[in-house]
């Protein structure tokens, strides 16, 4: 079924401002380049910042250190430190953080089913001329 054929629930309220931007922000945090990674992580438990630093591959300290503050500050990871020399912090999802699992889960499930699919799609969309080209005989011209 389309997106366009899909009917909302009838209790459901329109969306008002103040409740997109909240979402807009929270979609900005998890769907950003690192956060989705660091989650996967945390998946099956305590990681330390090292873990997580040599588990994704091209992340930079600073990156790392940055996301797992904004997942922090949404309450979605946690952080514990321990006074040892030198000093130890572990990283956790939070009760929270795993409600994330399963919608990120089927995301991931989603993308690997359609993925030929949505190639398939780029390379007839890149092949078709512009609305305002015409393609003769292989060759694109523009039209006046």
């Amino acid at each position: 079924m389309s997106p366009s054929h899909m009917e909302p629930p009838a209790n459901m309220p329109a969306p008002d401002t103040g409740g997109c931007l909240a979402t807009r922000e929270i979609l900005d945090r998890i769907g950003d380049k690192w956060s989705l990674y660091i989650v996967a992580m945390l998946a099956n438990g305590t990681r330390r910042f090292n873990e997580l630093k040599r588990g994704i591959d091209g992340i930079s300290q600073r990156m790392l250190t940055l996301t797992l503050r904004g997942l922090e500050r949404d309450g979605l990871v946690t952080r514990t430190m321990y006074p040892t020399i030198p000093p130890r912090v572990d990283y956790d999802l939070t009760d929270l953080g795993r409600t994330l699992l399963t919608p990120v889960m089927a995301l991931v499930h989603w993308a690997n089913e359609n993925q030929v699919a949505i190639a398939e799609a780029h390379k007839r969309f890149d092949e078709e001329p512009e609305p305002d080209q015409v393609l003769i005989q292989g060759v694109v011209y523009q039209r006046r």
